[in-house]
């Protein structure tokens, strides 16, 4: 799938790339979305001069879709979320990504909200966790603001300057691995947060 984005988002463009942004922070449904690749291969396509994406176009409608998104996702939360735990597993709806939403967030707090934006499933289901626990919503909204433009703009420039560097003959070599190390990337804030946190449990 992964190599087929470049052409999947020529097809859809802003809108398209924006809307899954959207889904996969907000919706339940969008927890498979490729959210990490997706941005990245945006921000790779728009150091392209015959891509017509604009950087700060594509990242400033991926950041307030995101924030959007997370505020769905809240909203379903805070209203409808205790029945999810009543809800029965379907192809779709998988009752372990909720409860291991909910480890997540009794752990690591707050700092959740900013965590999850760099781990896929997690990034789906923590606004819901958060409406569901009630956080209050200025709280909510000011690591929501933060998470969303750390990795939006982290995410969507790192590929960008990426492919201001890369020799054009060599994207179609090195694109898969390209994709490959930034979904480990995008994983490191998470590991390295969850590393300290042990070692000042054992300390």
């Amino acid at each position: 799938m992964h190599s087929d984005l470049p052409d999947l988002i020529r097809k859809i463009g802003y809108l398209g790339i924006w809307a899954i942004i959207f889904a996969e922070s907000g919706l339940l449904i969008g927890f498979f979305l490729p959210g990490d690749s997706l941005l990245f291969t945006a921000g790779f396509l728009a150091s392209l001069p015959q891509s017509g994406l604009n950087i700060w176009v594509l990242t400033f409608g991926a950041f307030v879709c995101a924030v959007l998104g997370d505020n769905v996702g809240y909203v379903t939360g805070y209203r409808w979320g205790r029945r999810l735990f009543q809800k029965q597993d379907n192809w779709l709806f998988k009752q372990k990504n909720l409860e291991k939403t909910q480890d997540f967030y009794e752990r690591y707090g707050n700092k959740t909200i900013v965590l999850a934006r760099f781990t896929p499933i997690i990034r789906t289901f923590a606004p819901i966790v958060a409406g569901i626990g009630a956080m209050r919503y200025r709280t909510f909204m000011v690591y929501n603001l933060i998470g969303g433009f750390t990795w939006t703009l982290g995410i969507t420039f790192l590929g960008y300057f990426l492919g201001r560097k890369l020799p054009a003959e060599q994207v179609d070599k090195y694109f898969l691995l390209i994709i490959a190390a930034i979904i480990l990337i995008s994983l490191l804030p998470s590991i390295w947060h969850i590393i300290q946190e042990n070692n000042k449990k054992r300390n």
